[in-house]
């Protein structure tokens, strides 16, 4: 397979890649306030991406792929909010470990590394059309 392929597959493996991590850091922000539901219950868990690189044997090529969605095991904050379904005996809720502005950081990131792969195949298709052009010239 030719460079102009492997270029393509390399950054539509980094668009995937990108696209999940993207995905549950949404989830992550969708529920940093979401407490359990009954006394002393667990809140949600920050899910996090990890990636691995991956040889294309095709290719040669070394493509990112995701190795694995995990739980973030950092400890649970507590707010008094006696009010609260799941508030303890003390009036106290856990509330998720999920930090809204790690949570920015890293959609930030990912979104300048999804633009950064979209920006390679762009130029990819590109060079590709002038290479078409060429040979019909």
């Amino acid at each position: 397979m030719d460079a102009i392929s492997s270029a393509l597959k390399v950054a539509a493996s980094g668009l995937e890649a990108q696209s999940t991590r993207l995905r549950i850091v949404s989830e992550n922000v969708a529920n940093a306030r979401s407490t359990g539901e009954t006394p002393g219950s667990d809140p949600y868990r920050r899910k996090t991406v990890s990636f691995t690189g991956e040889l294309d044997r095709l290719t040669g090529a070394s493509m990112v792929k995701v190795d694995a969605v995990g739980l973030d095991r950092s400890e649970f904050k507590e707010e008094y909010d006696p009010g609260n379904p799941a508030a303890d005996a003390d009036g106290y809720v856990k509330m998720p470990n999920v930090q809204p502005l790690v949570e920015m950081a890293d959609m930030r990131e990912a979104n300048r590394s999804y633009e950064a792969n979209l920006q390679v195949i762009k130029q990819t298709r590109e060079l590709l059309n002038l290479t078409i052009d060429l040979m019909r010239g």
